[in-house]
């Protein structure tokens, strides 16, 4: 096929192919004398899982290595899209349901749950996490080697020993001496079991432990309500961020 005949078949503009050919993203199989790009069915195929890792918010960089990359798995990879393609059809069924009811029942419908995409993007993140491969995954897959299912338990329950403990405190300022040292205590423990946990590591983390979704709720559960907040704040404060008042 040609690049027009592609560029019309997939909805990527003639431009967007042409660029990820000159980055290496998307090679023609073949380049006729006369400067034709022409594409086969295994070019067709890697343009999908291109466009599929975009709906992950992947940068094309990281795409591409991730394409070429010996360890890639084709079915693995089309398991994930699937679920978080099922997870943003559901969030634009809520959508299109919200917006029924305001048609129907104007501004007294003051439901914004609708809107909430936290689950989503949790769940593109561990997408991420797993594609991704940066050195503190890699690490983490090396410190992992090895480890029973048990092994994996016990370092998750200390994970989570961390949190109730910090429920105890979180009736104390985030920024009090007592506090902070149990932050560092769990940049350490995941340093120990995960990967070295810098503290702009330590803030992304501390963003997503109150950022909703499964992680939210486990820490909640452990720690008692309102706990991946309060640990959040702490981990701001701890890099650097001041505590703004109540």
């Amino acid at each position: 096929m040609t690049v027009n005949e592609v560029s019309k078949l997939s909805g990527v503009s003639v431009r967007t192919l042409h660029y990820y050919d000159e980055i290496g993203l998307l090679r023609p199989a073949k380049v006729t004398e006369a400067g034709y790009r022409l594409y086969g069915e295994a070019e067709l195929e890697r343009l999908q899982h291109i466009l599929l890792f975009r709906e992950l918010q992947f940068p094309l960089k990281e795409i591409g290595r991730i394409l070429d990359s010996s360890d890639f798995d084709r079915n693995r990879a089309l398991e994930q899209q699937i679920t978080l393609l099922k997870m943003k059809k559901e969030h634009l069924d809520n959508l299109i349901a919200l917006a029924t009811g305001l048609k129907t029942l104007g501004v007294k419908n003051m439901d914004f749950t609708a809107f909430d995409t936290k689950k989503i993007d949790e769940y593109a993140a561990q997408a991420k996490a797993t594609w991704g491969k940066t050195d503190a995954y890699r690490e983490f897959e090396k410190k992992n080697e090895g480890r029973t299912g048990e092994d994996q338990q016990k370092i998750a329950e200390g994970m989570m020993e961390l949190f109730v403990e910090f429920g105890t405190m979180s009736d104390r300022n985030p920024s009090d001496a007592l506090v902070q040292t149990q932050v560092r205590k769990l940049q350490n423990y995941i340093t120990e079991h995960y990967y070295t946990c810098t503290k702009q590591i330590l803030k992304g983390l501390g963003e997503m432990y109150s950022g909703g979704g499964s992680m939210t709720e486990n820490i909640d559960r452990a720690g008692g309500d309102g706990t991946a907040e309060f640990v959040t704040r702490a981990i701001r404060v701890y890099c650097g961020e001041k505590e703004m008042p109540a």
